[in-house]
């Protein structure tokens, strides 16, 4: 191609050509600017002139005009390897990256070791999204000059973002070395450090960068998410206000400060902050999200579907908002709903351990348990470290009776718990391992997640003594159920020259009759199941309750946090949960000597209070049917020994069950009979049956009776009760023993395991109390086929029932208020509590 001469300059010319090229170096652009077109008049092909007024036009910010000028010295020598470079640069910042890239190109064929150039194509591999061939262009750069920060910086924003982390730090720490004071390289090892969970090391690096530029305002909201991290909670909404007090109209830093402020449960602020950001970034499917689940907290159900459906309209493939909108319908029991809602979280994130998490426990509520354990098994496997889902897979396979490799899970279970790990709820481990140490670490465990002392509310300052004490019940459970059933009477008969009664209810508004009955039998019966804990700690305070009765502990839909804020000045743990609650904001346990014995209080971490006789109540007003069942129509044989348990599946245990098919199977004859579960679990037992050697036909389940009243006279068709363990029989026990049924328990160590003992002692049974596996069995079998030794016990039992302590409600409402007293003496005498013992009062009803 045939080069044009760039027109040479007379000598006048090249003196103000020097002139306008110091003014240009000395950055008085407008005159050297003025001086060069001055020049260009006259010599309009000089290459030079050229070039030097389209790299003004480059400062200026006209990469239009300098992209013209460029071209125009480019047509007359196309052999200018800087303006080759400038004319790369003007392409570049115009966004046409495919022929900078080629004007970068030419320069360096020109100037091989052009390192700014190589630098500049590299950035432009960089934005064209060419990762690897701009890594290879970078490591160039450096070849030619290793000291060159840049460089090595932006060599490092390339692996960040080929996920190549350690290389990228390296790469980082590198360009530190070559330039301490490169601010946004520190920024940079943060963010990776970061994603390394190293938040100690980040926040050393973000306060780095923050001290190089104070006002750098996205370190400050990372530095946040650090600080939150370190669960240093404070400091970080401090990091975050200052960012708002320098930028106020800053989006992402509202996000972090809800965050903050959500996991402080702040929740209307977190709403607020929320809000904010959303104002600010309307599109934001995350900022709805996150406003959905503050939303759920408060819940105001119906208003965080809304806000999880706006998410998915801004974007439909957003898996946390499907996910999050299930956990809001599973909320409102809509269980189908939730589950279609899982389904689609799937479906855009089949590695989301959390939604197949969240579907199983829908499905478990719809006693769809063997789809429930599928979800549970793949969201383990997803996520092995997952807090608490070994429980959740042991419990639910202990609901099918599917006991393949316990042990050896079982001992995984204690050895995780020993060791601190978050591994299962509280409740599920009762019928798993009877060690009391292990429960008190596992639940130790558990509320220090969940339930940790809370300071929303401050101390409540001591309440001068009433006239009256206020005992308050808090239950989910004031309806048809067992906690409901037993105490319905206590509520009634409670002396009301001494106490005033109050029900805090959360659970569902049934109006049944024994919902009913519960609000006739208080003083003051409050529905609060919308309410937030907070709200109802700050009710429990407002009426100044003295004594609050948790009757649920870690049992389904308690609700732990309004005794973590503290309801009342005295709070104890009875009836509906049988364990410690492992708190220091539980001062006292409902117990009696069996439950726990005195060498063993130091598993709890409430004062025990020991009532006489059993911890139970019951209700004398209980009401029988007149309906005789006959063997015949519930299934039974006509002749022959008939065991039975009428416990959950769960309860069952395979020692528990090997034991039982050995006694069947010295017990000619004799049937198992069972309540009528799952299918799955029902098919499992009696497979398990035939495998020790006993046929399907003797495991005979019972389907559930419309009226318990019918249930209760249905089970005087058996002839003994066989106890499980570790968990007991509790209602089921007590339900047994009134309708005359011999209950034949092994006690163990653990509360869950006494209570059918502490039952037999409180109507003088003793001798139905065994404390090992051998003792049980050959009991079972000796009462099965000595008809008169049963005979004995039978009748003991029946002459024991119209005096027996378990079924005298007036006399156990009586030791309980007088563990009250004592609890309120202390308390206002300014004494800690300590352990409890009630002495026994006199035979007399009131």
């Amino acid at each position: 191609m045939k080069q044009n001469k760039s027109q040479a300059l007379s000598p006048k010319q090249r003196e103000i050509m020097q002139g306008a090229v110091a003014l240009h170096q000395s950055g008085q652009l407008d005159a050297a600017e003025k001086q060069y077109k001055k020049l260009l008049k006259v010599v309009p092909s000089n290459t030079a002139i050229l070039s030097n007024l389209g790299t003004i036009a480059i400062q200026n910010g006209d990469s239009d005009a300098a992209l013209k000028l460029f071209t125009r010295s480019l047509l007359i020598n196309p052999n200018q390897s800087n303006t080759l470079y400038n004319c790369g640069i003007a392409l570049k910042d115009l966004k046409k990256l495919d022929d900078a890239l080629v004007s970068f190109d030419l320069a360096i064929a020109l100037v091989p070791d052009y390192v700014d150039a190589y630098f500049n194509r590299s950035v432009t591999l960089y934005e064209l999204n060419h990762l690897d061939d701009a890594l290879v262009s970078f490591d160039e750069v450096i070849a030619l000059k290793p000291d060159y920060a840049d460089a090595q910086f932006n060599r490092g924003v390339v692996l960040h973002e080929l996920n190549r982390l350690d290389e990228a730090l390296d790469a980082y720490k590198h360009t530190i070395t070559l330039k301490p004071d490169y601010f946004a390289v520190y920024f940079k090892c943060g963010l990776i450090l970061q994603e390394f969970n190293r938040w100690d090391e980040a926040l050393a690096y973000f306060d780095c960068a923050i001290a190089l530029k104070p006002d750098y305002l996205e370190v400050y909201c990372n530095r946040g998410v650090a600080l939150h991290d370190l669960n240093r909670l404070g400091e970080a909404l401090a990091s975050y206000t200052h960012v708002i007090a320098l930028k106020p109209d800053y989006a992402d830093v509202y996000t972090n400060q809800g965050n903050t402020l959500y996991a402080l449960k702040l929740l209307d602020e977190a709403l607020a902050s929320y809000d904010y950001a959303i104002a600010l970034k309307q599109e934001s499917e995350v900022n709805y999200t996150n406003r959905g689940n503050v939303l759920q907290e408060l819940k105001r159900f119906e208003e965080a579907l809304v806000s999880y459906e706006r998410a998915i309209s801004i974007n439909p493939n957003h898996a946390d908002a499907y996910l999050n909108l299930g956990n809001a319908l599973q909320e409102l029991e809509l269980l189908d709903e939730a589950l279609a809602n899982y389904d689609y979280a799937i479906a855009l994130n089949a590695g989301s351990a959390s939604a197949y998490f969240n579907r199983g426990v829908a499905l478990r509520a719809l006693k769809r348990m063997d789809e429930a354990l599928s979800d549970f098994v793949c969201a383990m496997t997803l996520n092995p470290s997952m807090d608490f889902i070994l429980g959740y897979v042991l419990h639910t396979k202990m609901h099918l009776c599917l006991w393949d490799d316990l042990p050896n899970l079982l001992a995984q279970l204690s050895d995780k718990i020993n060791n601190g790990r978050k591994v299962i709820n509280p409740f599920p481990l009762l019928s798993l391992l009877d060690d009391p140490d292990i429960q008190l670490k596992a639940t130790e465990i558990y509320v220090n997640e969940y339930f940790p002392q809370s300071y929303v509310l401050p101390k409540i300052s001591r309440y001068a003594k009433h006239t009256k004490i206020k005992i308050g019940y808090f239950s989910a459970d004031f309806n048809n159920h067992p906690v409901a059933i037993l105490t319905a009477e206590l509520y009634e008969i409670h002396d009301r020259s001494q106490f005033e009664i109050y029900a805090f209810s959360y659970g569902p508004d049934t109006n049944d009759p024994i919902n009913l009955r519960i609000k006739a039998g208080v003083d003051h019966f409050y529905d609060v199941h919308n309410f937030l804990d907070k709200d109802i700690a700050l009710l429990a305070r407002n009426l100044e309750i003295d004594i609050a009765v948790d009757l649920g502990g870690f049992t389904v839909n308690s609700r732990i946090g309004i005794f973590a804020m503290q309801a009342a000045p005295i709070q104890a743990n009875y009836l509906g949960y049988p364990g410690t609650m492992a708190v220091d904001y539980m001062d006292y346990l409902i117990a009696d000597s069996t439950l726990i014995l005195e060498d063993m209080q130091q598993y709890y971490s409430e004062s025990i209070v020991y009532l006489p006789h059993s911890f139970m109540v019951n209700d004398t007003k209980q009401k029988f049917s007149n309906r005789v069942f006959t063997r015949i129509e519930v299934g039974l044989p006509m002749n022959g020994f008939v065991f039975c348990c009428f416990n959950n599946f769960y309860k069952i245990t395979p020692d528990v069950f090997t034991t039982w098919m050995r006694i069947l199977l010295q017990v000619e004859g004799s049937v198992l009979w069972l309540p009528e579960g799952n299918h799955s679990a029902v098919s499992h037992l009696k497979n398990e049956a035939v495998k020790q050697g006993v046929t399907a036909d003797r495991i005979i389940f019972a389907p559930k009776l419309p009226l318990m009243e019918d249930h209760f006279n249905r089970i005087k068709l058996a002839d003994l009760f066989l106890d499980t363990r570790p968990y007991n029989a509790h209602t089921t026990s007590s339900d047994a023993l009134r309708m005359g049924l011999p209950v034949l328990t092994c006690m163990g160590e653990s509360f869950a395991s006494r209570v059918a003992a502490s039952l037999l002692n409180a109507v003088n049974l003793p001798e139905l109390i065994t404390t090992n596996s051998s003792d049980y069995e050959a009991l079972a079998i000796e009462l099965a086929t000595n008809p008169e030794k049963l005979k004995i016990i039978k009748d003991k039992l029946v002459d024991n029932l119209p005096t027996a302590p378990l079924y005298n409600t007036p006399l156990f409402t009586q030791h309980l208020e007088s563990a009250f007293l004592k609890m309120y003496q202390r308390y206002h005498d300014g004494l800690e509590p300590k352990h409890i013992y009630v002495e026994p009062i006199g035979w007399g009803k009131r």
